[in-house]
């Protein structure tokens, strides 16, 4: 048996720095931001070879999230009645029980401690937990099914 885990502490690496600054749903393909890792704790040595990638997968923290809001069951994605309620964990929802987002990304540039990347879902000041390259090989094995009300939800989320 595996002991209980209470804590986990996660040092933030770097900020996200963009003109978006409302938590809004849709439009974020045009979106550019700059990730600027946290000099005290890199150099640029971190980002040598990043620019060799097209993508990232950058995975954040949603800190503007009040834990009230926290969602730990089922609820109707977007608050949209019209949609099924569907558990926290069949949605990608910010109101996660542990706040973390994972986006994937075009990497514009990588420069100094920066990293300029676009369609990064994540508001300004948002802390940024991790950067990894994203390899075609970790694609998902197989066909990609989803719910057909994903499609809709999803229509205007990069546009």
């Amino acid at each position: 048996m595996h002991a209980k885990i209470e804590n986990i502490v996660i040092k933030p690496i770097g900020t996200v720095h963009c003109l978006r600054t409302e938590e809004i749903d849709d439009h974020w393909g045009s979106v550019v931001s700059k990730i600027k890792l946290d000099s005290d704790q890199f150099d640029e040595q971190a980002l040598i070879g990043l620019n060799d990638f097209s993508h990232c997968e950058v995975v954040f923290f949603m800190n503007r999230v009040p834990e009230c809001k926290i969602e730990k069951g089922a609820r109707h994605p977007r608050n949209r009645t019209d949609l099924p309620k569907r558990g926290i964990f069949a949605q990608r929802s910010k109101n996660r029980p542990n706040r973390i987002g994972v986006s994937r990304c075009r990497i514009v540039k990588v420069e100094d401690l920066t990293v300029v990347v676009q369609a990064l879902d994540a508001i300004d000041g948002t802390p940024v937990i991790d950067i990894k390259p994203y390899l075609k090989e970790f694609a998902p094995i197989g066909e990609v099914y989803q719910p057909e009300w994903t499609k809709d939800l999803m229509s205007r989320y990069y546009l």
